[in-house]
């Protein structure tokens, strides 16, 4: 496991190549000093390959097609080697195109979010000129042992808007030979006999100026015996060792790739952050899922509030890699609530409410997580929280669950100054009934910032707040 590439992707244009490759390799011997040295062999004619004539790379949803070696050859005939990289764009269809080609995505004069990723197939040509000759047949009959399978290709680089196609594919080519070489060392590092386990690509965001980090691990090894290469990764990139910045949980996720679950993640980014005197925004740090009623084919409708902040919750710690367990359902909530004896057998399958004791009672039991519960006896205090709370999301960066009456919210940040003391509450509403879409959730509230009058002023409130467990 091992740096591939690491490039900044917040600005200019990401190329992602991806494509399998054929691994072919038989195995005539046992012998592990033989195995590993054809092993090698195969690799090398892998990387022979990328750098030969032969390698085609294709820009996905487009005519484009490049020859990156030997001259560098690109079709159509009005892009040329010295083409900025950037153009490509305009010969790419996207879904909100109804018309085919380069003049209708001119036409729509503007990149969506998921136009700064071009992506690429890698592919190669199986038909070769020169002199035709007859084909030769041999047999030998042997015992051996024959390694077949398709390694996934996956390497990004990132190029300026100055950058031509000749020299962007060819740094490009440089990440493929490389990863070649990555994967070769991860597949001769955790073969066990003739057993080969796939090395797999994944790429990690890292603050600046790491940005885009490529890391190779072998497939079928869990998170949790790779934790020495994750400490190694963690030192040779200054990055503190009570985050799991490198489990593949935490692999960064394309704009342009939806998410296959249905959920949205993080409706909170597009929200402007309200304007207070000396006032900042501590927010939720990471990636969650947006619960709410109705959603899973559960009529929770009136009832099931706290279950979907609940899910919310678990939702970051299964993004984040704390926890490889999936985001329980009702039922599962409700039965771990019976499992710790705080309910009734009959409980499962219920319509009963839980409240912010449940919330923490539940993390602890599913996940190994603690929480703290902050007591407010009425909702005019929570303006007077604001220290705490801000607080909590500098040094957790956890959503909170509040519960308070029959409401259940989760609050994902505050916007608060320290001078004026002035608050503004990031809530994500569980109550929404409708679609993911994301423009209603936003512009209705249901996801938005709140002032203090949110709050039921006389009402009490608890608030679950989530502690981060410290690991890497």
């Amino acid at each position: 496991m091992v740096v591939a590439d690491s490039q900044s992707s917040d600005t200019g244009t990401v190329l992602r190549l991806r494509g399998p490759l054929d691994f072919k390799c038989l195995l005539d011997s046992t012998d592990a000093l033989l195995v590993h040295r054809l092993i090698s062999s195969t690799f090398e004619t892998l990387r022979s390959q990328v750098k030969s004539e032969s390698c085609v790379l294709m820009v996905c949803d487009s005519p484009v097609i490049i020859w990156p070696n030997g001259g560098v050859h690109v079709t159509p005939e009005e892009i040329s080697p010295d083409t900025k990289c950037e153009d490509i764009h305009q010969w790419i269809q996207t879904d909100e195109q109804e018309s085919v080609g380069k003049r209708s995505a001119k036409k729509k004069g503007r990149k969506s979010a998921a136009a700064s990723v071009i992506n690429l197939r890698l592919m190669m040509e199986t038909t070769t000129t020169g002199p035709a000759s007859a084909p030769i047949l041999c047999r030998t009959v042997q015992k051996s042992h024959f390694l077949s399978t398709a390694l996934p290709v996956d390497c990004v680089v990132r190029v300026t808007c100055n950058d031509t196609i000749k020299d962007a594919f060819e740094r490009l080519l440089e990440a493929l030979t490389h990863q070649l070489h990555e994967m070769e060392k991860v597949t001769l590092q955790h073969m066990k006999g003739t057993t080969l386990l796939l090395p797999e690509p994944f790429h990690f965001l890292l603050p600046e100026p790491a940005g885009l980090v490529t890391v190779v691990y072998p497939a079928g090894v869990p998170d949790s015996q790779l934790e020495a290469q994750r400490q190694e990764l963690h030192q040779r990139f200054e990055l503190p060792h009570d985050w799991p910045c490198f489990k593949r949980a935490n692999a960064y996720h394309f704009p342009n790739e939806p998410y296959k679950d249905g959920y949205l993640r993080n409706p909170h980014l597009v929200l402007t952050h309200p304007t207070l005197d000396n006032g900042k925004a501590y927010l939720v740090r990471g990636i969650y899922s947006y619960h709410h009623y109705m959603q899973d084919h559960v009529d929770d409708n009136g009832w099931g509030c706290a279950y979907r902040s609940l899910q919310t919750i678990c939702s970051w710690f299964q993004q984040q890699g704390f926890t490889e367990r999936p985001v329980p359902t009702h039922k599962e909530i409700q039965q771990a609530l019976v499992d710790v004896g705080d309910k009734q057998v009959s409980f499962v399958g219920s319509r009963q409410w839980i409240g912010s004791i449940e919330v923490q009672a539940v993390l602890n039991q599913l996940l190994e997580v603690t929480s703290k519960i902050m007591f407010v006896s009425q909702g005019s205090e929570l303006a007077s929280k604001g220290r705490e709370l801000a607080n909590h999301f500098l040094t957790e960066g956890t959503p909170i669950m509040i519960g308070g009456g029959v409401l259940a919210h989760t609050i994902l940040g505050v916007s608060w100054s320290e001078t004026s003391g002035q608050i503004r509450y990031l809530i994500l509403d569980p109550h929404y009934t409708g679609a993911e879409d994301l423009r209603v959730i936003t512009d209705k509230g249901w996801c938005g910032w709140k002032g203090p009058d949110f709050w039921d002023q006389t009402a009490y409130y608890n608030l679950c707040l989530p502690q981060r467990p410290k690991t890497i």
